[in-house]
C-alpha cells in the first residue's frame, strides 16, 4: 500500500536535498574530496546546451557518480549560476515515489519562482527507481528548451537498454568506469611517484621508485577500483563484505536482471563467481555450459547482462594473421574491476600465482575507458599474444600488440618470446611492448624492437593518456 505524503513533506524534502538554495554551497564533505580525473570530461557535457539532449551518467555502483554530480553543482555555482536554479533529486527517496519528473520540475519552478526562460539545471540521481523514466525524460527534453537535465543511475544494464531503445537523439550517454591506476595514485596522494608528462630517457626511468610504485599497484589491484574502498583502511580490512553486499549483490539481485530474461539469480551469481575467479583465462561457451550445467543460450543471456552491467568485458580472439573469427567459439573474459576478485576470494600479494592474470585484468581495465578502441587477443595452434589492437584505417590490420607479464624473465631471454616475435613479423609490425616487473629496457631481436616496461608503469600511462586525450 502506497504512503500518501503531504505537499509540505515533499517540499521539505526537496529543500533538504538542495541545501545550496539557502547556503550557496554544497556540503563541505563533497567540497573537500578530490575530484576524479573524469570530472573534466563530464562537466563539459553538463554545461553543453547547443545540442538539446539530456545527459545519462551511468556506471557500476560506488564509482563516484553522485559525488561527481555534487561537485558539478558546486562548479556551476562557482561559474555564476544562481544556486536556486540548480536542483537535485535522489529518485530512490520514498517521498518521490509516484511523483513524475514533470511534477518535480513544476514544484521547483513554483518554489523558486522560476520561468521556462531561465537557465535551470535538474539532476535526477538513481533514475532507475522511476518507472518509465526514459519516457518521462524524453518528454522533458522536448518540452523545456532552456533547461538541462542530467540523470544518473547504478542499474547500468537497465539504463543502457532503456536509453538506447527510447532516448535515441535525445540522450547523451556518459559511462563512468572504475578508477584508473592513475586516478588511484592521485586520490591516495601518491601522484608524484610517476611523472609521464616528461619525456624521460631510459636512464631517468630507471631512477623511478619502482618498489613503491609496484606496492601501490598491488594495492590498486586489491582495493583500487572503488574510490571509497581505496581511501578507507576500515573497509580494506574486510573488502569482501563491502564489495559483495553493497555492490555485487545489488547489481545481481536488484538492478533489474529480469529485463534480460533472467529469472534464476542464484545461477547468475554462480556464473559470475566462476568468471571472477578465472578472469583473464580463455573460455568457451561449450566449456562454460559443461562446467555449470546451464544451457548455452542461457549463458549468453547472462554474459550479455554482466557486460551491460559493467562487471565484465569480453575480449575476442584473432588468429595468426590477425583475422577475426566468424564464430566466436573462444574468448577471454576480464573483470572490469580487479577489486571484485580480491573481495570475493582474498587480497593478493606480489608473488601470488594469480598476479599474472590480475595484471592482465588491470591493464585491460584501463583500456576499457577508451570506448572506441576494441581490443583482441591472438591465439593459434602454436602460439598466442596477450593484446592486439586492429586499425580501422588499414582494413583491420594490427597496429600494435603487447605481451603482458609480471616478470623480468624475458628481458634476459627475449628469444623465448617466439609467438610475439612471429606475430610481429607475420603482420609487418616493427616494434612491440612487453611488460615486466620493474625493468625498463629497449632491445632489438630479429629486426623487431622490443620495449620492456614495468606493468605498473604501463598501466598508469594507459589510464592517464586515455583521460588526457579525451579532455
Amino acid at each position: 500500500m502506497a504512503i500518501k505524503f503531504s505537499k509540505q513533506q515533499v517540499y521539505d524534502r526537496i529543500r533538504f536535498e538542495n541545501p545550496w538554495w539557502a547556503k550557496g554551497s554544497i556540503a563541505a564533505f563533497y567540497v573537500d574530496l578530490k575530484k576524479r580525473k573524469y570530472f573534466k570530461l563530464l562537466f563539459p557535457h553538463i554545461i553543453e546546451k547547443t545540442v538539446k539532449r539530456a545527459l545519462v551518467l551511468m556506471g557500476p555502483r560506488r564509482v563516484g557518480k553522485t559525488v561527481l554530480l555534487y561537485q558539478s553543482i558546486q562548479q556551476l555555482i562557482d561559474l555564476g549560476v544562481a544556486p536556486r536554479n540548480i536542483n537535485y533529486f535522489s529518485i530512490e527517496t520514498p517521498l518521490f515515489n509516484g511523483i513524475s519528473l514533470e511534477e518535480l520540475v513544476t514544484i521547483v519552478l513554483q518554489l523558486n519562482k522560476l520561468t521556462t526562460d531561465d537557465e535551470v539545471y535538474f539532476f535526477f540521481d538513481e533514475i532507475q527507481y522511476l518507472k518509465d523514466w526514459e519516457r518521462h525524460l524524453k518528454s522533458l527534453v522536448d518540452s523545456y528548451h532552456n533547461f538541462k537535465f542530467i540523470v544518473s543511475g547504478s542499474a547500468a544494464a537497465a539504463l543502457r537498454l532503456m536509453s538506447q531503445e527510447s532516448g535515441a537523439g535525445r540522450f547523451t550517454e556518459f559511462a563512468l568506469p572504475p578508477l584508473t591506476f592513475h586516478e588511484y595514485l592521485f586520490l591516495t596522494g601518491y601522484e608524484d611517484l610517476i611523472d609521464v608528462d616528461k619525456d624521460l630517457s631510459e636512464e631517468e626511468l630507471a631512477t623511478l621508485d619502482m618498489k613503491t610504485i609496484n606496492e601501490k599497484f598491488v594495492e590498486y589491484i586489491n582495493y583500487g577500483g572503488y574510490p571509497e574502498l581505496s581511501l578507507s583502511t576500515t573497509m580494506q580490512e574486510d573488502p569482501g563484505r563491502y564489495v559483495r553486499s553493497d555492490i555485487i549483490d545489488k547489481v545481481l539481485l536488484r538492478d533489474l536482471p529480469s529485463l534480460y530474461g533472467i529469472s534464476d539469480i542464484q545461477e547468475l551469481n554462480s556464473l559470475f563467481t566462476y568468471l571472477a575467479y578465472h578472469t583473464g583465462n580463455e573460455l568457451s561457451l561449450d566449456a562454460l555450459a559443461s562446467n555449470s550445467g546451464v544451457a548455452k543460450n542461457t549463458i549468453k543471456k547472462y554474459l550479455t547482462y554482466l557486460e551491460a552491467a559493467f562487471l565484465i568485458k569480453i575480449i575476442y580472439r584473432v588468429d595468426y594473421n590477425a583475422k577475426k573469427f566468424k564464430r566466436a567459439n573462444f574468448y577471454k573474459i576480464y573483470l572490469t574491476n580487479c577489486a571484485i576478485r580480491s573481495a570475493l576470494f582474498s587480497p593478493l600479494e606480489s608473488s601470488d600465482a594469480y598476479m599474472g592474470s590480475m595484471v592482465e585484468t588491470a591493464i585491460f581495465a584501463q583500456w576499457q575507458h577508451n570506448q572506441n578502441k576494441p581490443l583482441y587477443y591472438g591465439r593459434w595452434k602454436s602460439g598466442e599474444v596477450d593484446m592486439v589492437s586492429l586499425s580501422h584505417f588499414t582494413h583491420n590490420k594490427p597496429e600494435w600488440c603487447i605481451e603482458l607479464k609480471w616478470s623480468n624473465r624475458y628481458v634476459a631471454k627475449p628469444n623465448e618470446l617466439k609467438s610475439l616475435l612471429s606475430f610481429c613479423k607475420k603482420n609487418n609490425l616493427r616494434s612491440t611492448t612487453v611488460t615486466t616487473l620493474d625493468v625498463f629496457k629497449t632491445i632489438e631481436v630479429d629486426g623487431i624492437e622490443i620495449r620492456f616496461v614495468p606493468a605498473s608503469y604501463y598501466c598508469y600511462t594507459v589510464g592517464k593518456n586515455i583521460i588526457e586525450q579525451g579532455s
